[in-house]
């Protein structure tokens, strides 16, 4: 593994070190597991976007699927 630093604000250590203690492991596991699911969802987000761009990508229409899975409006 490669090291890397970087300064935060005194209350986000904090609530890193809380939630270290919480999970029961150190603060770089914490930082992993973070970084981990923000880039997960900033790759499903970069998609989510290429696909809104997308003038071949049909957009749902959510009133008659509504409808259909409730039976009402």
């Amino acid at each position: 593994m490669r090291r890397i630093t970087t300064r935060v604000p005194q209350e986000l250590l904090e609530a890193l070190d809380a939630a270290a203690d919480q999970l029961r492991c150190d603060r770089g596991e914490v930082i992993c597991q973070a970084l981990e699911r923000y880039l997960e969802d900033h790759g499903d987000l970069k998609v989510a976007h290429e696909r809104l761009r997308d003038p071949g990508d049909p957009v749902l229409d959510w009133d008659p699927l509504r409808h259909e899975l409730l039976g009402s409006d």
